[in-house]
C-alpha cells in the first residue's frame, strides 16, 4: 500500500502515466524510465465516462509483469465498483476511482482497502472540495485533475492550484494525513506550484514519454519538484 513507502510529509513523488507511452512497447518504454520514478499511473477509460478508451485488467496484468514499480490504476469509469475486484487481481497497488462516477463512495473506498489495496477518490476540475469531505477518513489519497480527464497533453488549469492548497489545509485542519496528487498538464514548470501548493505526488505523461528522452525528462521534473519542496518546507 502506499502509505508503506512514503509519507505524505516527505519528498514529491513521480507518477508517470502510460496513457501517454507507446503502447505496443510498454515494457520498454517502463524500462526506460524506472530508475527516474517511484509509481506507474495507469488511466482506465471507458468511452462513456470520459470520451477515450484505454485499456483493462488483462493490461494491467501484463504491466505487473514486466515491473516491480506501484501500479497506480485510475479509474475513469463509469460504475467503478464493478472494476476494482478485477483491477486489484490483475496487480494494482492503488486504486483511484472518479467521486462523480459512484453513489455509494464510503462502501466502494472500504471494498478497495479489504482487496488490500491503497484507496484514492478523484475528481474533476469543476468538481468542489465539498463534495468529498466527508469521504477523506475513509481515503488515502485524494487526486485532484488539473486538467479535465479524457486525453492526453491538455493544458493545465491554473485554478486548480488554489484548489490543492485548500485541501492540504483541510487535511491539516482535520489531522488527515493523505496524500494529493495532480493529473494534467503537469511538467518542469508546473510541479513546483503544485508541490508548493502542497501536492505531493505528480503524474506528468506527455511531458515525460511525449519527449525523446523520457528518463532526462522525468529527471527535470523530479530536480523541479523537489527544489520546490526543499525551499518550501525543509527551509522553514
Amino acid at each position: 500500500m502506499l502509505a508503506s513507502y512514503t509519507d505524505t510529509a516527505g519528498r514529491p513523488l513521480l507518477c508517470p502515466s502510460l496513457l501517454s507511452c507507446d503502447f505496443a512497447r510498454i515494457a520498454e518504454e517502463i524500462d526506460r524510465v524506472k530508475n527516474e520514478i517511484d509509481i506507474l499511473h495507469c488511466d482506465i477509460m471507458d468511452g462513456h465516462f470520459v470520451p477515450n478508451l484505454t485499456f483493462g485488467p488483462p493490461v494491467v496484468a501484463s504491466i505487473r509483469q514486466a515491473t516491480d514499480l506501484p501500479l497506480d490504476v485510475h479509474l475513469m469509469v463509469t460504475r467503478p465498483e464493478d472494476w476494482v475486484d478485477p483491477f486489484a487481481k490483475a496487480g494494482a497497488d492503488t486504486l483511484v476511482f472518479q467521486i462523480e462516477s459512484t453513489v455509494h463512495s464510503q462502501r466502494l473506498a472500504t471494498r478497495i482497502k479489504e482487496l488490500g489495496c491503497t484507496a484514492g477518490v478523484s475528481l474533476n476540475p469543476a468538481t468542489p472540495l465539498q463534495t468529498l469531505e466527508e469521504l477523506l477518513p475513509f481515503v488515502d489519497m485524494v487526486l485532484v485533475m488539473t486538467v479535465n480527464p479524457g486525453f492526453g497533453g491538455q493544458t493545465f488549469i491554473p485554478e486548480m492550484i488554489d484548489k490543492v492548497k485548500r485541501l492540504r489545509q483541510i487535511s491539516k485542519e482535520r489531522n488527515l494525513p493523505i496524500h494529493i496528487q495532480v493529473d494534467g498538464g503537469i511538467d518542469e514548470e508546473t510541479a513546483p506550484l503544485m508541490i508548493q501548493a502542497g501536492a505531493n505526488m505528480l503524474v506528468a505523461g506527455s511531458a515525460i514519454f511525449g519527449t525523446d528522452d523520457p528518463a532526462a525528462a522525468a529527471r527535470k521534473i523530479s530536480l523541479a519538484a523537489n527544489t520546490a519542496y526543499l525551499e518550501t518546507f525543509e527551509a522553514v
